[in-house]
């Protein structure tokens, strides 16, 4: 199997995962941690049941389609303060690497690779730029997560919902060190700029300078597919921005925030959106996030291929 880089370097699409601990949520059997999430369900037979079938059910969506995927291990915000105050130690880390091994292992296909990632998140709300952490702070906090990220074998790091350049900063540079691929994702706001004020590509040009090793990209998600505004951005900005994990409705963050409805609309409307971020701008990681689920990943399946 070819490694996670050169897959992204030569596919023209790669799937990644659409909703999962949101999924959880509504779940009325499962109980999720109050900080660490849908992590610890892999050490309870029901949570762990559970997370299988929605991971499979993904990869199964990639096996027949022949497409790549990656499927991110729930490690998002299971830093080192989090673990301490929920009386765990770094070996749910360790473990829930493994438990994605195993979802890797049970569907083995050579026309359909899967990729197992490793997510961090903001120390703080990831819809709160104001309490983001600087780029100095930012590089010591996550730096303990990174490294057993990486001292576990995963394949990509993804920093995923960040709102706030100074903290994806300090994040580059702990990556840049690591010795994995990586991918930065921001929440972004319907006018395409992250939710600190920043232009995206301006947040993006600035990381790369700043970074010895830049990550291999940068990606968007909790964010409806429009909110990039693709048609009114320079194309330069698609040279580095493959990815985006999209929600299944249009309402900003201060709406769908804590929302005990779940909201959706269109779900072709959804899916063309995002296919036109791949056919015309040439965003290769499509996935879902909040309100997502196996029906939005098989709409890009079934139609990447129709014009």
């Amino acid at each position: 199997m070819m490694n996670f880089q050169t897959t992204l370097t030569t596919s023209s699409l790669v799937l990644t995962e659409c909703a999962i601990s949101e999924r959880l949520r509504r779940d009325e059997g499962v109980r999720l941690h109050p900080t660490l999430f849908n992590t610890p369900l892999i050490y309870d037979s029901n949570g762990r049941k559970k997370l299988a079938e929605i991971y499979l059910q993904y990869r199964d969506i990639a096996a027949q389609a022949s497409l790549p995927i990656l499927l991110c291990a729930p490690t998002w915000r299971v830093d080192r303060t989090r673990l301490a105050e929920a009386g765990f130690d770094e070996s749910l880390l360790t473990d829930a690497v493994s438990f994605m091994r195993e979802i890797q292992a049970k569907r083995v296909d050579s026309q359909s690779a899967v990729y197992v990632g490793g997510l961090i998140g903001p120390k703080n709300d990831c819809y709160k730029p104001d309490e983001s952490l600087n780029a100095d702070a930012a590089e010591k906090y996550h730096g303990w997560q990174i490294d057993r990220l990486a001292a576990a074998g995963i394949d990509c790091i993804v920093a995923q919902t960040i709102p706030a350049v100074s903290e994806a900063l300090g994040m580059a540079r702990a990556l840049s060190s690591c010795g994995i691929p990586a991918l930065i994702s921001f929440v972004i706001n319907s006018k395409a700029r992250i939710l600190d004020s920043t232009p995206l590509l301006d947040a993006i040009n600035h990381i790369d300078s700043q970074v010895k090793n830049p990550p291999l990209g940068y990606m968007v998600n909790c964010v409806y597919p429009t909110f990039i505004r693709a048609q009114e951005q320079e194309p330069e900005l698609f040279q580095r921005l493959i990815g985006i994990q999209a929600n299944s409705s249009s309402l900003d963050h201060s709406q769908l925030d804590g929302a005990a409805i779940l909201h959706q609309d269109d779900l072709q409307h959804w899916g063309e959106n995002m296919l036109q971020l791949n056919r015309k701008f040439g965003v290769k990681i499509l996935g879902g996030c909040c309100g997502t689920d196996g029906y939005y990943l098989r709409y890009l399946t079934e139609h990447i291929n129709a014009r």
